[in-house]
């Protein structure tokens, strides 16, 4: 289910002092985008017709994969056009090893944990239910692609991916990507909780995009870096808009060649018919008012070795059938919570795309974004406190961090920023 904060809106800040660790090293991952709009309007001018209309071939070939027959169309407010698709059509069913499968019923979830909280139904928290019209049973709601989303994206092959890069390195400051997080390491890990606060952060062009998410992550920082991500996204590049949106992530080579977004690709099966990935959220956080945030929860199924996802308190999403993954297909070896943002410095400057809220960690609730109740699921399957949480933000002028832990909470932290300011040129 989905979640707004604490009791629906949330009025009381935790009373426990918050404590700042400030690290030398980060765990970066993605690379940054092309430098500005403008990059599309070049590239534009470059196209032979011949280069269009083969595109344009492209383009609708992977429509077709993407976009597949829906047995009802609901159209949401926000613009989006949600297709009801019978489950055994799903993207993850052109995989050659789910071909002719069905989804798997529900796993053991972990043991008890945490500080329950009022929970709303899941599907509230999005647009284009909140009008009464769901999917059938049987189906699932698939945000519909269109050509104006693949025509936005930097690579038209790579549509729904990142981009990879030559080499991942665990020093994020060069790569154009900054982060304010918190992670745990060191130990094996079964799958990570967390309640994560929503807000609408300005994005200052179509190649950058700000988000806050959990990683479940295993594998070196190389060419064979497993991850499981989650949570929510402002990208104008992949959506066409600036609305906050759930999202999902996979990948098992450092994006290269695998994984993808949401649906976009073969790989994440979804087994629930209220929740559309990649749609947006509604009701979001306002500064110095209502506080919402949506609660999730993946986990490794003890009995068959997929990871499931769910969504507030025992809302099923789906799975990542184990079979896609080679290091993370026995455990993570890290977990991490947090905000990220691209820049790409545009003009020669830093980017005043917002983290989180747009305001830094020090402003406390109701006027900072904050991750709470973070946990991992440990080997007997069971959810536990974070043991020994690290945070990081690894350009604290423009994006900080500052975790605590009170009773209420568990482990939290506020984290975020307006990006340039006068000591983030």
């Amino acid at each position: 289910m989905a979640s707004s904060s604490c009791s629906c809106r949330c009025k009381i800040p935790p009373t426990i002092p918050v404590f700042v660790f400030f690290l030398l090293v980060s765990s970066s991952f993605r690379p940054v985008r092309s430098s500005g709009t403008g990059d599309l309007h070049a590239r534009n001018q470059t196209f032979r017709p011949g280069d269009e209309l083969q595109s344009l071939e492209i383009i609708r070939e992977r429509l077709v994969k993407i976009n597949k027959p829906a047995v009802k169309t609901i159209q949401s407010p926000d613009g989006d056009t949600i297709d009801c698709v019978l489950l055994h059509h799903q993207p993850a069913f052109d995989h050659p090893r789910l071909k002719g499968q069905k989804p798997l019923d529900p796993p053991e979830r972990p043991g008890p944990g945490g500080v329950k909280t009022k929970e709303m139904g899941a599907e509230d928290f999005q647009a284009w239910s909140m009008s009464g019209e769901t999917c059938p049973e049987g189906t699932i709601p698939i945000r519909r692609t269109t050509e104006a989303d693949m025509l936005r994206a930097s690579s038209v092959r790579r549509f729904g991916r990142k981009r990879p890069r030559r080499r991942v390195r665990r020093d994020s400051t060069s790569n154009g990507h900054e982060h304010a997080v918190g992670y745990v390491s060191g130990d094996q890990y079964y799958g990570a909780k967390a309640s994560i606060n929503v807000w609408t952060p300005r994005v200052s062009n179509q190649y950058e995009f700000s988000l806050s998410q959990m990683w479940v992550i295993s594998g070196s920082f190389g060419d064979d870096l497993n991850t499981i991500e989650a949570g929510w996204q402002v990208s104008p590049e992949l959506y066409g808009d600036s609305y906050p949106r759930f999202f999902t992530y996979w990948t098992t080579d450092a994006y290269q060649a695998t994984g993808c977004y949401n649906l976009l690709c073969s790989g994440f099966v979804q087994t629930n018919n209220r929740i559309a990935i990649g749609a947006a959220i509604s009701p979001t956080s306002s500064y110095r008012g209502g506080q919402f945030d949506i609660t999730l929860l993946i986990w490794k199924d003890p009995k068959h070795g997929h990871w499931w996802l769910e969504f507030g308190s025992g809302t099923l999403v789906g799975y990542w059938p184990s079979f896609l993954f080679t290091r993370l297909r026995d455990h993570a070896s890290m977990v991490q919570f947090g905000g990220e943002i691209v820049n790409s410095r545009a003009g020669g400057f830093h980017t005043s795309t917002q983290m989180g809220s747009g305001h830094f960690a020090g402003e406390g609730f109701g006027k900072a974004s904050y991750f709470r109740n973070m946990q991992v699921v440990d080997w007997d399957n069971n959810l536990i406190p974070l043991p020994n949480l690290k945070v990081l933000a690894d350009h604290p002028n423009c994006y900080d961090i500052q975790g605590g832990i009170n009773r209420v909470w568990g482990n939290y932290f506020y984290y975020g920023g307006p990006g340039r300011n006068v000591k983030c040129p």
